[in-house]
């Protein structure tokens, strides 16, 4: 399998040390030249130009956080003079400025070939047909999986999110064989081909789908309804050029990423020191050859772990596990840190519970409150909804040692999303 592969690299433990080395090496050195703010920070933290460094010495680096990218706007970390900008993109937040990110020509190539690497490890061949329905514009998922999808080789059908008749038309008449969008919404398009009887109409063999933390539950449900194959999860953000970082392969046991183009640790969000092997951590990365807004130990927040060993599907890059929620989208909640994947991890051992759910916060009588509400699945029956909140309920005290309501609510009456799902309402105010 391994020598087919045109995009995906052969590598060992020891090249890749070695690449790693010769990449950190590089980024101190060009991000010292070229970026005033790395290079007082490199000097605050003791590191000179020509000053070789191991990865043993990664502790010694200052971080990178999100507030770098805000109080640089609109070219943060900016390392390479402005007509070697050929793009930006920017991220989907939703308060103060955008995080916005310089590309130069050589990081579009090194992104494109990327993300040609994730088409290949799902399995693709130049004969498929690839639905893109994710946002375009600045945001780098449209971009992304479109320029990978055509230095791969197959046919893109840029689509972008929305437009859910002009989407099963399109996967009707193109014959689509693979979707590329997020979980939500290939739910959402899961449901309108089942209602719609279409499944014996569409081609769908493939789904390649990211942007948010989601459930088995959630993924079983839309790999069913679409009469999928397989469906893959997919890493990336902004920052770090943008989807396709990593990518789940057939043997669906984590996600192989790239560590001949980043460096990659897993670090207590608390102490910012590194967990245990296996333990879940913030994802912390450095790349190797970034060229226009380089990283140095920039904290993502999402949470993840490594997993060790060989992977059975034969690529020799190493794995993370899926992401698992986000360090900064934790709930305290009665003096309790809980995370939404922990409540989706509970609900996704009972049956009677769809892959649907949303957790809301309010404040009754000066005490928190929170209340999840779960979509009972077609098949049980509202009968027993009394009975299975308490099951649930139960459940969720044990699992999050914090007491909370639960509500069975019909099939299909919380909001659905072509996005990211809204899966926490907070109205406790201030």
């Amino acid at each position: 399998m391994a020598a087919n592969r045109r995009f995906l690299p052969e590598v060992t433990a020891q090249s890749l040390h070695d690449t790693q080395t010769r990449g950190l090496d590089w980024t101190l050195n060009h991000a010292w030249q070229g970026s005033p703010v790395y290079r007082a920070r490199l000097q605050e933290a003791g590191w000179q130009p020509g000053e070789g460094l191991g990865l043993e010495d990664l502790g010694r680096l200052p971080f990178t956080t999100v507030e770098d990218l805000r109080q640089g706007y609109p070219l943060p970390l900016l390392s390479v003079p402005e007509e070697q900008v050929v793009r930006v993109h920017a991220s989907s937040g939703t308060t103060g400025k955008r995080k916005v990110l310089a590309y130069s020509e050589k990081d579009i190539q090194t992104w494109k070939h990327m993300f040609a690497r994730c088409y290949e490890l799902a399995g693709l061949t130049v004969l498929d047909r690839v639905q893109i329905c994710v946002g375009y514009g600045l945001w780098t998922a449209g971009a992304g999986f479109q320029l990978g999808c055509e230095h791969f080789g197959a046919m893109a059908v840029p689509v972008g999110p929305g437009n859910l008749e002009m989407q099963l038309t399109l996967l009707e008449d193109f014959r689509s064989t693979c979707l590329c969008s997020t979980a939500s919404m290939a739910l959402l398009l899961g449901e309108a081909v089942e209602k719609q009887g279409l499944r014996d109409k569409i081609a769908l063999r493939k789904c390649i789908f990211g942007a948010e933390a989601h459930s088995p539950a959630m993924r079983k449900a839309f790999e069913e309804k679409l009469g999928l194959e397989e469906s893959f999860d997919i890493a990336g953000l902004t920052e770090l050029y943008g989807p396709g970082t990593g990518l789940e392969c057939q043997a669906h046991d984590g996600l192989h990423y790239w560590a001949d183009l980043f460096i990659l640790e897993i670090l207590d969000p608390a102490t910012l020191q590194p967990v245990a092997p296996g333990e879940v951590g913030e994802m912390v990365v450095t790349t190797l050859c970034k060229e226009a807004a380089p990283l140095i130990r920039y904290r993502t927040r999402d949470l993840t772990r490594l997993l060790p060993g060989d992977c059975p599907c034969g690529c020799s890059l190493p794995r993370h596990d899926r992401i698992l929620g986000r360090s900064d989208d934790m709930i305290i909640y009665r003096g309790v840190n809980i995370y939404p994947g922990q409540i989706a991890e509970v609900l996704g051992r009972f049956a009677d519970c769809s892959s649907e759910y949303r957790i809301v916060l309010e404040r009754s009588m000066g005490k928190d409150v929170m209340r999840v509400e779960v979509e009972r699945a077609r098949c049980a029956s509202a009968d027993a909804d009394q009975a299975l909140a308490a099951r649930v309920a139960e459940s969720l005290h044990k699992a999050l040692l914090a007491r909370v309501q639960v509500r069975l609510v019909d099939p299909g009456s919380l909001p659905r999303s072509f996005g990211k799902s809204r899966r926490v309402v907070d109205e406790r105010g201030e």
